[in-house]
């Protein structure tokens, strides 16, 4: 399956995305932000909520934004920022088990036999910077409902914005929504069966979930690098029921704009951010930029991808 790409090409590429610079932010002066409190499934996410400091009280188109892999609320400072400026109500936040937010916590042994309080001191263990995509889903879906409450929010003008492994979330997130009216996916990777396309890794995926359905081994340890430079060790068999990319037609309701990199090294386009356009039902786009490889959106094609985004949340957005 030619997914595989994705998994090997990682390990080639990371580092150097990884040491390229982006210019520290500054929060400009005319944006408020505001630390917020998001709960998934009764964890805390950490939350931050951008507006222009003029448009206080106003009810405001919104984009819902969620990092990548590996990443934390800080890469989508920038983005965000400029959203404000734009007149969005901009919200970014971490992850369960990343950056700031709480981590889910699982027992370090048995729970009490009798307990009819349903509440009990206990040893637990944290799961911190694992990648599970049922769980981030989960997260953007719950961010969802959180804005809901918002009193700038209109509920009427919500949008999503996702990049690489989010590129692929926001569409989950909006197959599994209909409130979503609007997404802009950026050098999206759409589908997770790369952990059983071929017989190694099918069995790498099988032999690491029993062990751990039969409580032989843990939950991977907090940053480790199994997959080239990527931070955090992937929950395999959650990514075998994970694939956006066959679930874009659930989600007509909603506009998607899909960016793509021309020389991706990451992925194949054709079976992920060119495939997910191919079976959008509703309002469409799909730009190849030229010349860029994955890391290029965030670097040299920045300016371009944001203006971009910008565009489409203003088209299916604000026009609404």
């Amino acid at each position: 399956m030619k997914t595989l790409l994705w998994m090997s090409a990682v390990a080639a590429v990371c580092a150097f995305g990884q040491q390229r610079q982006v210019t520290p932010f500054v929060l400009p002066e005319e944006v408020a932000l505001r630390k917020v409190d998001i709960m998934s499934e009764g964890t805390r996410m950490a939350g931050e909520v951008y507006r222009l400091k003029s448009l206080s009280g106003k009810k405001l188109p919104t984009i819902v934004m969620s990092h990548g892999w590996g990443g934390t609320v800080a890469g989508l400072r920038r983005d965000a920022a400029r959203f404000a400026q734009e007149g969005y109500l901009a919200v970014a936040f971490d992850y369960r088990g990343w950056g700031s937010s709480d981590s889910r916590v699982i027992l370090t042994s048995p729970a009490p036999a009798a307990n009819p309080a349903r509440r009990y001191t206990a040893e637990v263990q944290e799961v911190r910077e694992a990648v599970d995509p049922m769980d981030m889903g989960a997260d953007i879906l719950n961010a969802l409902h959180w804005v809901q409450g918002e009193p700038e929010c209109d509920t009427a003008r919500i949008g999503l914005w996702g990049s690489s492994f989010s590129g692929g979330l926001v569409v989950y997130a909006a197959a599994h929504d209909p409130r979503v009216k609007a997404l802009h996916s950026q050098v999206p990777a759409l589908d997770g069966r790369w952990v059983v396309a071929t017989e190694q890794e099918r069995k790498s995926t099988y032999e690491e979930s029993t062990r751990r359905a039969r409580g032989e081994i843990g939950y991977p340890a907090p940053r480790a690098k199994t997959i080239g430079n990527l931070i955090g060790a992937p929950i395999r068999s959650r990514f075998v029921e994970y694939h956006p990319v066959e679930e874009v037609e659930k989600a007509p309701q909603c506009a998607m704009q899909f960016v793509i990199a021309e020389k991706e090294e990451l992925f194949d386009n054709k079976h992920h951010g060119v495939l997910a356009y191919s079976r959008a039902k509703g309002p469409k786009n799909l730009v190849t930029v030229p010349r860029i490889t994955h890391y290029g959106i965030y670097y040299e094609a920045w300016d371009q991808s944001h203006k971009l985004a910008q565009e489409w949340f203003d088209r299916h957005l604000r026009a609404r």
